[in-house]
């Protein structure tokens, strides 16, 4: 290599180096409204993020506030009235930026994940690898050979449910909390399917009674959810949700 070509390739490399020393560094907590997550106050571990209004979270922790609550954590907008996981998507970009900007962050994150494996004697996922456009494509093609109707709600499913606890008469201990309260079901269910499901799902005891209300109407085993709907009216729904609430109580003694 000749003494100008050398030169010549110093140059702007001394050139760079000066600007990026003039540059300004700012400090991390200046960007931890971006890079944290509101619900777990840490750093965005697998950054997921809601359709709906774009606010982005731990993907363990948007998965674990769906359990009890349909809507966004920052802006409580509704994501979806009965299955809110359908509308997140994984954030990947960010998710690079936060590990990039953040040292040791995602070797600490690894170190954990390989720890829970092998504590488990499971075998340790490997890394995700992100594939070449070319193979993404080929990919996509194959998820289009995916009959669409998997993912959709089935028409027959017409009525949404949110089931609200209202406590249980004194001496009836022994049940499990309603950790599913927002179901999608037929508007020809009636309130009994409605019962069975409840004491399936919280393990109730045969003695112990469910009443079920709309508004002010105590319902009767015989009536649909339809009939529920059109005959309480608007004041039975909430954002779109067919609202009963529910107790638990002894049976009358004679």
């Amino acid at each position: 290599m000749s003494p100008n070509s050398r030169r010549s390739h110093d140059g702007p490399t001394n050139i760079s180096d000066s600007d990026s020393e003039d540059e300004p560094k700012l400090p991390l907590n200046q960007f931890y409204p971006y890079i944290r997550c509101a619900l777990c106050c840490g750093f965005l571990i697998d950054a997921t993020t809601i359709t709906e209004c774009l606010h982005t979270f731990c993907k363990s922790c948007i998965v674990k506030h769906f359990f009890y609550s349909n809507r966004c954590p920052t802006c409580s907008i509704v994501v979806h009235q009965t299955q809110p996981l359908y509308n997140i998507r994984p954030d990947r970009q960010l998710q690079d930026i936060v590990y990039k900007m953040v040292p040791y962050l995602e070797a600490s994150e690894r170190k954990q994940i390989c720890s829970f494996y092998k504590a488990r004697g499971l075998e340790v996922p490997r890394p995700v690898v992100v594939s070449p456009p070319s193979v993404v494509v080929i990919k996509r093609q194959k998820k289009d050979n995916v009959p669409q109707s998997v993912f959709t709600i089935p028409p027959e499913l017409d009525v949404s449910l949110m089931l609200e606890f209202v406590g249980a008469e004194e001496g009836i201990n022994n049940y499990k909390p309603l950790e599913r309260r927002y179901v999608r079901v037929s508007g020809e269910a009636t309130v009994r399917h409605v019962e069975l499901f409840i004491r399936r799902k919280m393990e109730l005891s045969p003695s112990c009674q469910v009443d079920v209300v709309c508004g002010d109407h105590l319902l009767d085993h015989y009536q649909s959810l339809n009939e529920v709907q059109s005959s309480v009216g608007e004041e039975a729904l909430q954002d779109g949700l067919l609202v009963l609430h529910f107790g638990l109580v002894l049976p009358a003694q004679s």
